[in-house]
């Protein structure tokens, strides 16, 4: 009895580790079969994501033929930096956003204050957000201005042991900052995603506010497209960057006399009037508010420093 207990110990476990063996190789044939699943599956997601994306940019470019309002808001929010920080932001909802805030301030307002009060709210509320969108977009464009000779040499050095030009985007946006960093980043990511570098080059090309930038972006579009010689384009940029920073800075320092010279023409007036106030019988200010000379004349005032704030905002 006890010789054949012990053989059918043996044989029971022999079956135990057979089916164990089974279990096992099975399992492993059915983790192999889900990974391959899983990375066809990864891999149907990259390709409908890069022609999605690849989609969504043909109609950007189609939109821009047919809509101009929308695409220019659209540009707008790319250039104050508002669709990095944001980037679920849209045209339509920022219109829509700003709607409802005006509608909504202008009815608080008109229920306490009346009509003069809540038309000028609404146009403190659109003068502090244009104000705030002009801020954002100097610093970006400060930004751009101070890292495009940064980009071109390092897009000159890359260039010549590199081959593929977007593949370097990644490398250089580390060591240049917002909002160039995330333009560079966005644009090499496009390009591997969807396979259209020459796409990619133009999409960024529309992100940034700054001529020189899109300039070379529409001219490494061009050599992408024909193959051409990156380092003469990246020598000739740079020339052309370098001349274009000397007459920027000339003209800021035009500028800055012309301001100074403002303040202290403003200054002289004020207190001229005041001179002049102290010294007749009429108050200068109910001239100037009450009569129809004095009345034109703050016209001519105000049409002159709203044509100087003009040229202010155009000394990018």
């Amino acid at each position: 009895m006890s010789g054949s207990y012990r053989s059918v110990c043996y044989l029971v476990l022999f079956c135990f580790l057979l089916l164990g063996s089974v279990l096992f190789f099975l399992k492993a044939k059915w983790l192999e079969s889900m990974g391959r699943m899983v990375q066809k599956g990864q891999k149907e997601m990259e390709e409908a994501s890069g022609k999605r994306m690849l989609d969504d940019r043909k109609r950007i470019l189609r939109l821009q033929e047919r809509h101009s309002v929308w695409n220019r808001i659209e540009r707008e929010l790319h250039y104050s930096g508002l669709k990095n920080r944001l980037p679920f932001l849209t045209a339509e909802a920022w219109v829509a956003a700003n709607v409802f805030l005006t509608a909504a301030l202008t009815i608080v307002l008109l229920a306490g204050w009346g009509w003069t009060k809540a038309a000028l709210g609404a146009a403190l509320f659109w003068g502090a957000e244009f104000l705030f969108l002009y801020i954002c977009k100097v610093k970006n464009f400060q930004s751009v201005n101070s890292n495009l000779i940064k980009f071109l040499d390092f897009l000159g050095n890359y260039s010549v042991t590199s081959g593929e030009l977007t593949g370097i985007f990644t490398q250089i946006s580390r060591y240049v900052d917002e909002p160039m960093r995330s333009v560079l980043e966005e644009c090499s990511y496009e390009a591997q995603t969807t396979g259209d570098i020459s796409l990619a080059l133009l999409v960024m090309a529309e992100k940034i506010e700054h001529p020189r930038f899109k300039e070379l972006a529409r001219n490494m579009e061009i050599n992408v497209r024909y193959c051409a010689d990156f380092t003469l384009l990246v020598n000739s940029s740079r020339k052309s960057l370098r001349e274009y920073l000397r007459l920027g800075e000339e003209k800021r320092s035009m500028l800055r006399e012309a301001v100074i010279n403002m303040a202290l023409l403003l200054i002289m007036s004020g207190f001229t009037l005041v001179i002049v106030d102290r010294m007749t019988e009429f108050s200068v200010l109910n001239i100037l508010t009450g009569t129809l000379p004095g009345r034109i004349a703050m016209g001519v005032v105000g049409f002159i420093l709203l044509l100087f704030t003009g040229k202010l905002a155009e000394r990018r």
